[in-house]
């Protein structure tokens, strides 16, 4: 199997930047451009970084709560904030989320 590194970062730019089906892009959320429809809120995703994950991983990850992986995700999350001096924001799991794929 060959592995081609262009088409594989022009795969991750595309997806960080597509909203699909019912689902933002993680762009909108992570930059604050997308406010949660009725459906939503009523699912329990609110802007933050847990709506990312929810939007990658949701089906896996989210609903189910608490969770040693995500947790250390959310912790390097939070240090490369501190790195770069910006806030992480609100809203950092998903464990109370319904995912994507239920709405």
């Amino acid at each position: 199997m060959v592995l081609d590194a262009t088409v594989s970062f022009k795969t991750a730019i595309w997806f960080w930047m597509t909203a699909q089906d019912n689902k933002p892009s993680c762009h909108d959320v992570i930059t604050g451009q997308w406010t949660p429809s009725a459906a939503d809120t009523s699912a329990n995703r609110q802007p933050g970084y847990g709506v990312i994950t929810n939007i990658i991983n949701g089906g896996v990850e989210c609903g189910k709560g608490q969770n040693p992986q995500v947790e250390d995700r959310i912790g390097f999350y939070r240090r490369y904030c501190t790195i770069l001096n910006v806030a992480p924001g609100d809203n950092l799991d998903c464990y109370t989320q319904r995912n994507f794929v239920e709405a």
